[in-house]
């Protein structure tokens, strides 16, 4: 099986002598190719825009890419926020959702003049309170039960054990309490299933939207301005998969928009999207050197990154393709469990994968790491995130983010 990489051997091994393994490497091509292709699937919605999730990947010169492209940042943090400001973000160019939301959060939101996305009735009164209902409002809602693309299909995911949004019911009582305080464009929010890998999940989910929007114009009189259909676009990080085509899932989301919008008078709703493993996920990898080799009742492979600089398949069992480099056209005869250094068992790449002859030296690809990658990284067992990189457009390459060293694992520590 081979997945194509964005960078070849000799690439590698030429950053690799400035920058030094285990790194993160980006492609700002890839990003830039990915965003515009996401404008494009959606220029039929005059309001749209992708609201980058910062969560995914929260890299200021990677922000600051997507935001050439057009794109705002989605922030469910007080640092996120902070980040974004930083960044050049400013007002309604940031989108702050969040849950169990502290009071200093909210009002950092309010002084920025980003949209807050509100998790809950309650909220509702503690926002007013604090710094008062801005005139823009979003809230997010749950459907709960469960969520299928169709009545006879698989469940997706089950909202109705999420803890996140309102009830319909809270919704509607919502927007008009909102209203009454002085609110004037309201918009509605909802993330009900984590990468998944059909075309139909857009479509499907704003066309719930759409009519609940249109339900809630005929009992309150409110006309909702915005649709966020969050994220939840995913990718194929095997590659026996197919990728999910954003022209298609555009082209639904249209569909959907003029079977129920439209005929509403609901036409100028904006559409916005909170997407980060499919703007992201795809352009950026981790790049580590085999150091070890251990031969007992399996074959290992010791490399010098573990599970601190990615933790996804250690945490949920996922699957990241790896490429060893300068060997993508060799057969994979060999069996192995590609493994990091920390005393925990599930600190494992991969386990029981084909891969070609592995030696000591060489440089593997594991691939797909953009997004939820560095940024879920920590330092159990003293482990020091790894620097990021980036490779520019021009082929040049430069640091983005240092490597920690122990200083930085110690400077918050008192002796």
């Amino acid at each position: 099986m081979i997945k194509k990489t964005f960078v070849t051997k000799q690439q590698l091994e030429k950053i690799t002598s400035e920058f030094p393994t285990p790194y993160h490497l980006y492609d700002e091509r890839g990003i830039r190719e990915t965003a515009r292709l996401m404008n494009k699937a959606f220029e039929w919605n005059k309001g749209f825009r992708e609201y980058f999730a910062v969560k995914a990947t929260p890299n200021p010169t990677i922000l600051k890419i997507l935001m050439e492209e057009g794109c705002g940042l989605d922030c469910s943090s007080y640092t996120e926020l902070l980040l974004a400001d930083k960044v050049g973000a400013k007002g309604h160019d940031v989108i702050f959702s969040s849950n169990q939301t502290p009071d200093e959060d909210f009002l950092l939101a309010d002084k920025l003049g980003a949209i807050i996305n509100l998790d809950d009735f309650t909220h509702i009164e503690i926002l007013d309170k604090l710094c008062g209902i801005p005139q823009t409002i979003f809230c997010r809602y749950n459907p709960g039960g469960d969520f299928k693309i169709s009545e006879s299909g698989n469940v997706m995911d089950v909202p109705g054990d999420a803890k996140y949004g309102f009830t319909k019911e809270q919704l509607i009582e919502g927007y008009v309490l909102l209203k009454s305080k002085g609110a004037r464009k309201f918009g509605i929010h909802a993330f009900l299933a984590s990468n998944t890998k059909t075309n139909e999940y857009y479509p499907v989910l704003a066309k719930m939207l759409f009519e609940v929007v249109v339900e809630i114009k005929e009992k309150t009189g409110i006309s909702l301005s915005y649709v966020n259909l969050s994220g939840g676009v995913g990718i194929n990080y095997h590659p026996d998969e197919t990728p999910n085509d954003i022209m298609v899932i555009g082209q639904g989301v249209r569909e959907a928009f003029e079977e129920v919008l439209v005929p509403a008078g609901l036409g100028e709703v904006a559409i916005f999207t909170e997407l980060g493993r499919f703007m992201l996920a795809p352009h950026g990898c981790l790049v580590t050197r085999v150091i070890r080799e251990k031969h007992i009742y399996k074959e290992y492979i010791g490399v010098d990154a573990c599970a601190a600089n990615l933790m996804r398949p250690a945490m949920y069992k996922s699957y990241h393709h790896i490429t060893v480099a300068g060997k993508d056209n060799l057969p994979c005869d060999s069996m192995y469990d590609v493994v990091g250094g920390l005393c925990e068992n599930n600190d494992k790449f991969a386990i029981d994968r084909m891969l070609p002859k592995i030696e000591i030296g060489d440089l593997l690809i594991i691939h797909d790491t953009g997004a939820h990658g560095f940024s879920m990284g920590y330092n159990y067992n003293g482990k020091l995130r790894s620097k990021e990189v980036l490779l520019c457009e021009n082929g040049e390459v430069k640091q983005i983010r240092r490597a920690e060293t122990p200083e930085d694992y110690f400077a918050t520590l008192e002796f």
